[in-house]
């Protein structure tokens, strides 16, 4: 039976990055995706924005690879000219509530050690953006837009010129621990079965990571490892000249999501969303209809949209551990050693910011791989 190093399953940004990382280390390693190329859920269904790590609380996973991804993501950019901007985001306040959220934001920023994070007042709000109506507002200068999928092609480019094996069109079907190795058994495109054997397992599956934590004979529902669904929506605007926005534009965020919010992209589109709405299966379409909801949640602070600028966009599905009505729910970055399943590594619910924090999560792993891999 074949044997390898170290196999990743999922090649979205968190599979890529981490194979990017640990192909400097010369082992022989495989990456399994059961889509026909990279980067074709989640990954490339999102708002494509390098998030400062405002919102997250001090002490978690989100927190602290938001903040060093961030730095990571913006240095390889540089380095790579990968197209990207740093636009800055304003966080507005409408609102004697929403204020009160600003000040939330502001403290907890404080206390994760962000000090580029300052108030700006109605009056600066319209030197910054003239379109924007608000109160009050925090002003994120480290907050930018990115090319995920640029950046998805040079984790992608990188690793397969350092030898790295990627398989598409396959889906893993068993994973078992026997003796030293795994056996990973996959459909091949024509449903052929294929076994073989590696040291180490990586679950970056993403939407599908509890279906690969349950094939290693985890129980997701004990261990809180099961994936909700969770539909996002984005709307475009029709004609973005007539509002000349450059700031990313957010409305303080939910327990469950960061609103509905005005990101312009590279191409100087404007795009609203997403939305929210856990959902039971997987579908990629956008009611028009919505488009009153939408025009609703962002008139508070664009007062000048109308309905007829609105046109559907695209949509994605975030991969939530988080139940509807539950609090924070952190990243799972975790060696199953103590399941008895050592080299096995699961990256379970990795939705928002985990495209901001793919390198730093990709650096922890890299850290566990050493122990099983010399």
């Amino acid at each position: 039976m074949e044997k390898v190093d170290i196999t990743v399953i999922g090649a979205g940004v968190i599979g890529l990055a981490v194979s990017y990382l640990l192909s400097d280390h010369k082992k022989e390693i495989t990456v399994i995706e059961r889509n026909p190329s990279f980067g074709q859920e989640t990954s490339s269904r999102n708002s494509e924005v390098i998030h400062a790590g405002i919102y997250y609380p001090k002490t978690s996973l989100k927190c602290k690879t938001c903040i060093r991804g961030k730095e990571l993501l913006y240095e390889l950019c540089s380095k790579h000219g990968i197209p990207h901007k740093k636009t800055g985001k304003l966080v507005v306040g409408t609102g004697n509530g929403e204020l009160a959220r600003l000040n939330d934001i502001y403290n907890n920023a404080i206390g994760c050690g962000i000090k580029k994070l300052t108030f700006i007042d109605k009056k600066d709000i319209k030197k910054l953006e003239p379109g924007v109506t608000a109160e009050a507002a925090l002003f994120s200068p480290d907050t930018g837009i990115f090319d995920s999928h640029g950046i998805m092609n040079l984790f992608f480019q990188s690793a397969r010129r350092k030898n790295v094996n990627f398989t598409f069109s396959v889906e893993v079907k068993g994973v078992e621990k026997k003796g030293l190795y795994y056996v990973i058994t996959v459909a091949e495109p024509n449903r052929d079965l294929f076994s073989f054997q590696t040291k180490v397992v990586i679950n970056c599956a993403g939407l599908f990571s509890d279906f690969i934590a349950e094939r290693a004979g985890i129980d997701i529902y004990r261990n809180s490892y099961k994936i909700n669904y969770c539909k996002g929506q984005y709307f475009r605007i029709r004609n973005p000249g007539k509002f000349s926005i450059n700031h990313l534009v957010y409305p303080p965020p939910t327990p469950i999501d960061l609103g509905i919010h005005i990101t312009p992209d590279l191409r100087g589109g404007l795009r609203l969303g997403p939305d929210m709405a856990y959902v039971e299966h997987i579908n990629y379409d956008v009611c028009e209809k919505d488009k009153t909801r939408f025009l609703d949640a962002v008139q508070k602070f664009l007062p000048n949209l109308g309905l007829n600028d609105i046109i559907p966009d695209t949509a994605g599905i975030r991969p939530k551990l988080q139940k509807a009505g539950e609090d924070f729910v952190d990243f799972v970055v975790i060696d199953e050693k103590e399941k008895g399943l050592p080299g096995f590594i699961n990256t379970i619910g990795i939705e928002s910011p985990g495209l901001t924090s793919s390198l730093a999560i990709a650096e922890i792993i890299r850290d566990m791989v050493k122990g099983y891999v010399k």
